[in-house]
């Protein structure tokens, strides 16, 4: 006899065995403890019996082997079952009454019954072995469920807890929301590591998926196992039982946290922040932009073309005219180009930084690049214009940009002619005029140099004629060149209260160590001796090794082979100091009325108290910035430890919400190894609060300064996807990484899939 084999349902068949027993020729031992069925048959007695369908079971099994017939009317149910002898033989039982719904086995060749009124339409067969399998999974559930309820009514039970606080959430936009988080908290609390195991290991159900959605996949979880269990032990009570369980646990999903308006829910804030998507993209690409936004026609038309949606200015470098004329250019771009584009200003905050150096002098090195052995391999190209005529064109990439004077000298530059000068050290050099280009407001050239030369305010140039030489004009507005101190490992920096201390690289020094200046004085208050101190985002490390109300001595640990460079406004970070800030500087309540009057969303610095989000509250109160965006940025250890008692205390407000990943001096405060796990963390919380998150710092950096992508930084793109929106820092290269950014964040999985062929097996192989 041949079998098609569906399965075999243990606790129905433990029910019927327990009814029926007495009409079988064999011992039937049943027991039921703690919910869990087991099976033990005697030694088998009696002789060989046909079935009435001609089936003959053969099989040297010590298992029942039921065999499931029903009468055509449809009435009443039967089941008979065979079980082997010792012969070979096997005795055949039946008994009546089967439940509906049981899950049988069907046979292939269903032959005729002698019976008109019955019609065999399935069968059973399972070993020992599988039986003592079908009950372990019958515990197991039990099992899971019992755990699963309990997880629901921890969750529930933390709602109640917090109620008080929910109330306190803007109604209409943040509820449900908050409610989402708290139940996320209250099963973070839980260890549940076995439990997501279990409940992965039968493929039911995913607790890291659910976090939007906590007590929706709950219930649906429940109700499933709920299922399979009223399948399995169908009868009234545990039927009655899990229709009540379901309305029970459906009380809350069928109000307003149900999968599809948590969804809802999540997509509604992150278009409410951030605005629409264009196009089916999926998530939002924001650049910082600052000065070089306006001296550059294009820049801002070219990073909306290459799939910007959000320009980002820090209100800690710049001034409000500065501001304001990104802003115009970023409306005007975004208006002809009939895209839309929101813009994002950071508040300064209390971030520690370095004073401003005292600049260098006005020169411009102009350097060619050269070979191993010193020859030149390509000349410098050098950007001549005048000072009025604009930036060069985009796809130009100058080593050195030089204005003159008077564009009536310009007029007589042709391409091929050579200007002779001498530079800051007297040497003669010359540049020869390669291209011309038509700017905005007159004409440039490219002239190439072949020898480094550095060029200063005031250096004269002339045009080298075949008889004469022309006088052409002044070199003006050369900028200063940056000032900075070159750090090693060993060396001493002190850092001074006192602002007027400025320096340069070669004055900067007193008995051996470099200087720079910070004007916070909370850096004073706060530190120790012993305690680690990093500058500019981690590149440089020291520990401090004395301090005073004026001064602080550190110690450089940590630097570059050759150095590395401290220049004016760097960050600095005391990871391990307990230091005191206030939440909003005076210079950030300033900043916010500018804000207020031309951005979409305000970013917020250095967030690590719930009294920060509440002087917020009360100055957008004050001004009544209900629809401003809000973004918190986190940055520090305390920030992320309270995140979801600042989004809370966010929530009280209609305000549209949003997080930032900084992970520049998150990863500084906290740890390099920590940060990947720090970031998850964030995107889980977030994503259980339905707040949106902007994936920044280092995004493509080597790709936006060189040209060329590392490995690493393309795959960090791609992980990007999960937030909301990824933000690029400015650079030479910012429209090109733009564009790969978009194209790495929407590209289709399903076009870059490997052609995979199907496998065709012929039996001529075996």
């Amino acid at each position: 006899m041949t079998l098609c084999a569906v399965s075999a349902d243990v606790a129905s068949l433990q029910r019927i065995v327990q009814n029926h027993v007495n009409h079988t020729k064999l011992d039937v031992l049943s027991t039921y403890q703690d919910g869990l069925l087991e099976f033990a048959l005697s030694k088998p007695r009696g002789t060989f019996a046909h079935l009435p369908c001609g089936y003959h079971l053969k099989q040297p099994l010590h298992a029942v082997q039921p065999l499931a017939i029903y009468r055509r009317d449809l009435k009443r149910k039967n089941l008979a079952f065979a079980i082997p002898n010792g012969h070979d033989e096997a005795e055949i039982g039946s008994f009546h009454d089967v439940a509906d719904d049981h899950t049988v086995m069907c046979s292939e060749n269903n032959e005729s019954c002698k019976y008109s009124d019955v019609e065999v339409f399935a069968t059973v067969s399972c070993s020992e072995e599988d039986l003592s399998k079908s009950v372990e999974n019958v515990r197991n559930q039990e099992s899971l469920l019992d755990k699963l309820k309990a997880v629901h009514l921890h969750v529930l039970a933390s709602e109640q807890w917090n109620t008080s606080r929910l109330k306190l959430c803007h109604r209409r936009h943040y509820l449900e929301s908050a409610t989402n988080l708290i139940h996320y908290l209250a099963l973070k609390c839980l260890d549940v590591e076995q439990l997501k195991e279990d409940l992965s290991s039968i493929g039911l159900l995913d607790l890291e998926t659910i976090n939007p959605y906590m007590l929706a996949g709950l219930t649906s979880g429940i109700q499933i196992l709920e299922n399979l269990k009223s399948t399995s032990l169908k009868t009234e009570e545990n039927t009655s039982s899990g229709i009540s369980t379901h309305k029970r646990l459906y009380q809350q999903e069928k109000g307003k946290l149900t999968i599809s308006a948590m969804r809802k829910k999540l997509f509604s804030n992150k278009e409410l922040l951030l605005g629409p998507l264009r196009d089916n993209r999926t998530t939002h690409i924001m650049v910082t932009v600052g000065q070089e936004a306006i001296e550059s026609e294009t820049l801002i038309t070219d990073l909306l073309k290459a799939g910007a949606s959000i320009i980002r200015i820090n209100c800690a470098h710049g001034n409000p005219s500065v501001w304001s004329d990104i802003i115009r250019r970023v409306k005007r771009s975004s208006q002809m180009l009939e895209t839309p584009c929101r813009i994002l200003m950071d508040l300064a905050g209390p971030k520690l930084r370095t004073g401003k150096l005292k600049p260098g002098p006005c020169v411009v090195k102009i350097s060619p690049q050269k070979n191993a052995t010193g020859n030149v391999i390509f000349p410098a190209q050098v950007w001549l214009s005048h000072k009025g005529a604009g930036p060069p064109p985009a796809h130009l990439s100058p080593d050195a940009i030089l204005s003159v004077d008077d564009q009536n000298f310009l007029s007589e530059i042709k391409v091929g002619d050579n200007l002779k000068f001498c530079d800051a050290r007297g040497k003669t050099r010359m540049l020869k005029i390669s291209r011309q280009f038509h700017v905005f407001f007159g004409t440039g050239f490219v002239a190439e140099c072949t020898r480094t030369a550095y060029v200063q305010s005031g250096t004269e140039l002339c045009i080298k004629g075949k008889k004469r030489i022309f006088p052409v004009g002044e070199v003006v507005d050369v900028p200063a060149a940056e000032p900075f101190v070159r750090l090693r490992v060993g060396d001493l920096l002190i850092i001074s209260r006192d602002s007027s201390c400025e320096h340069n690289e070669s004055s900067g020094t007193t008995n051996g160590a470099h200087r720079v200046t910070c004007s916070s004085g909370y850096l004073f208050d706060a530190v120790k001796p012993g305690d680690p101190i990093a500058f500019d985002d981690g590149k440089i490390w020291g520990l401090i090794q004395g301090a005073s109300f004026s001064e602080i001595i550190v110690s450089i640990t940590h630097a570059g082979p050759r150095g590395t460079k401290l220049g004016s406004e760097k960050s600095i970070n005391i990871p391990e100091s307990n230091i005191w800030f206030e939440g909003l500087t005076s210079k950030d309540l300033m900043d916010l009325d500018f804000v207020a009057t031309n951005a979409d969303m305000v970013g917020i610095s250095f967030v690590r108290n719930i009294r920060d989000i509440v002087v917020l509250r009360q100055e957008l109160e004050n001004r009544k910035l209900q629809n401003l965006g809000i973004v918190l940025k986190i940055e520090t250890k305390s920030g992320f430890e309270k995140l979801p008692l600042l989004l809370l205390e966010a929530m009280k407000s209609p305000n549209p919400l949003g997080v930032m990943i900084a992970r520049g001096d998150l990863a500084v405060e906290c740890g390099w190894e920590k940060l990947a796990n720090i970031q998850e963390e964030i995107l889980s919380i977030c994503g259980a609060a339905h707040v949106p998150v902007i994936w920044a710092t280092q995004v493509l950096e080597s790709l936006v300064k060189s040209g060329v992508p590392t490995r690493a930084e393309i795959t960090d793109a791609a992980s990007g996807r999960r937030a909301s929106c990824v933000m690029l820092n400015k650079g030479k290269n910012i429209a090109e990484a733009v564009s790969t950014l978009d194209t790495i964040l929407h590209t289709k999985t399903a076009k870059m899939k490997a052609d995979l062929k199907p496998l065709l097996l012929s039996s001529h192989l075996f």
